[in-house]
């Protein structure tokens, strides 16, 4: 078993969701903000990568009232478990992350756990074996397992790219912003070696809407 799983990114026209030193990407409008907001609001638990991490310094916790009132009438804690996945462990304890009101978790190695134990997160995730990087069919039925069943995903690249490979997508929602970036070594949604056309994740678009000059994508598998 596996939790339903929703990437929810927003990247420039040209395809990059940071910029080529990958400083955290705020071009996104306030309008997106909210559409970001609201879709975590749906979720049990939201996971990124520690590049994210790295990048921002902090995760978005529900704020509006509306949203956590709603999570409420439906017994579900104020806000999502916040999931950081790291097969290194390089993330910094003095993270504003690890004052925000939110539950925080983290998935990882043996090497990953040795660095972290000491780090403020509510529970900690290692995978059984001694592997150097997350080993996700082990992972995602731990998560299901416990009470995890709508997971998003917020990136980065590297993170989407392997959950694509291990084909655990089940839906995407992608905000298309007006502005150029450019260069290659800017981060895009899905990074790591690629895949064939024959091996591509194919999907179908089911909704799709325009705000002022942003592009609001959501697309699910195609069966």
């Amino acid at each position: 078993m596996k939790p339903q799983t929703t990437v929810i990114l927003a990247m420039t026209i040209d395809g990059k969701i940071a910029d080529r030193e990958g400083s955290a990407a705020r071009f996104a409008s306030n309008t997106d903000k909210s559409h970001l907001e609201r879709l975590i609001a749906s979720m049990d638990g939201v996971l990124f990568g520690a590049s994210t991490l790295r990048a921002y310094g902090t995760s978005l916790p529900i704020t509006n009232r509306q949203l956590l009132e709603k999570r409420l009438r439906q017994n579900l804690p104020p806000q999502p478990v916040h999931i950081v996945c790291s097969a290194s462990g390089d993330i910094d304890p003095k993270a504003r992350f690890f004052r925000q009101p939110l539950p925080r978790w983290l998935l990882t190695t043996p090497k990953g756990e040795a660095l972290c134990r000491n780090h403020p997160f509510d529970k900690i995730l290692v995978n059984p074996t001694p592997k150097e990087e997350i080993d996700w069919d082990w992972a995602f039925p731990q998560l299901t397992k416990l009470g995890l069943k709508k997971l998003g995903v917020l990136g980065g690249g590297k993170l989407v790219a392997s959950l694509v490979a291990r084909d655990l997508i089940d839906e995407l929602y992608l905000t298309i912003c007006p502005l150029i970036l450019g260069g290659e070594k800017a981060p895009t949604p899905v990074e790591g070696w690629g895949l064939s056309v024959a091996e591509a994740l194919k999907l179908e678009l089911v909704g799709i809407n325009a705000v002022g000059s942003e592009v609001f994508l959501h697309y699910r598998r195609s069966l």
